[in-house]
């Protein structure tokens, strides 16, 4: 069976966020108005009626997964392939920093090419690889009816959910990131397919009205 819907939710902010410096599996918590975000975005989530509540076990994915947690009293489960992408030794550096320090691997980056994290991180390939099938176990014993959330990371959760839509990697950039705290919303389509209904959502879903139905 499917899910009804599945939710990929991103954290709260982090003091390294507010300092643009590069996480990755560094395990850094939520500050103060992360903490806050998460809270707000927990009370609407709620609203869905969540059935399934899974989340990486990185601090900033658990704590924020907690805030629903307290409003459902769904128990979260803890998957590591949920974790953001592994950046070794690169782990604290700016953007400004990375650039200056090995300015080809920052140019790879920004053109969306392969280039691996650090020294012996990951590549955004590797993420994708090992984020996808968790969304794939999320779902698997859902009923139409349920909705799963899981709490995760920003680059993860942008490529992880491009394989998992089975969308070519040459089209993964043409999908922006997600903001502190905001989701990509999934709805079952056709075959056993999804489809997106909303990407970097802050807000709960409106229906569609349209001349374009979708299944």
């Amino acid at each position: 069976m499917t899910a009804g819907r599945l939710i990929v939710w991103r954290h709260g902010r982090t003091e390294w966020n507010l300092q643009d410096k590069v996480q990755g599996q560094a395990d850094i918590p939520l500050d103060e108005v992360g903490v806050e975000q998460a809270r707000a975005a927990a009370a609407r989530l709620a609203s869905l009626a969540p059935t399934r509540l899974i989340a990486s076990d990185l601090q900033r994915a658990a704590s924020t997964a907690a805030e629903l947690a307290a409003l459902t009293g769904l128990t979260v489960e803890y998957d590591k392939s949920l974790r953001e992408i592994d950046v070794d030794d690169w782990a604290g550096l700016t953007m400004a920093e990375l650039a200056d320090m090995n300015p080809e691997a920052a140019a790879r980056i920004r053109a969306g090419e392969p280039q691996r994290r650090g020294t012996a991180g990951e590549t955004v390939e590797e993420v994708a690889a090992r984020f996808a099938p968790a969304l794939q176990r999320a779902v698997e014993d859902a009923d139409p009816a349920d909705t799963v959330v899981v709490a995760t990371h920003g680059l993860a959760a942008r490529v992880g959910v491009c394989l998992f839509l089975g969308i070519p990697q040459a089209h993964w950039p043409a999908f922006g990131g997600l903001s502190n705290c905001n989701w990509i919303s999934l709805l079952p389509s056709r075959n056993n397919n999804w489809r997106i209904e909303e990407w970097n959502a802050g807000s709960l879903p409106e229906p569609v009205m349209s001349d374009d139905p979708q299944q």
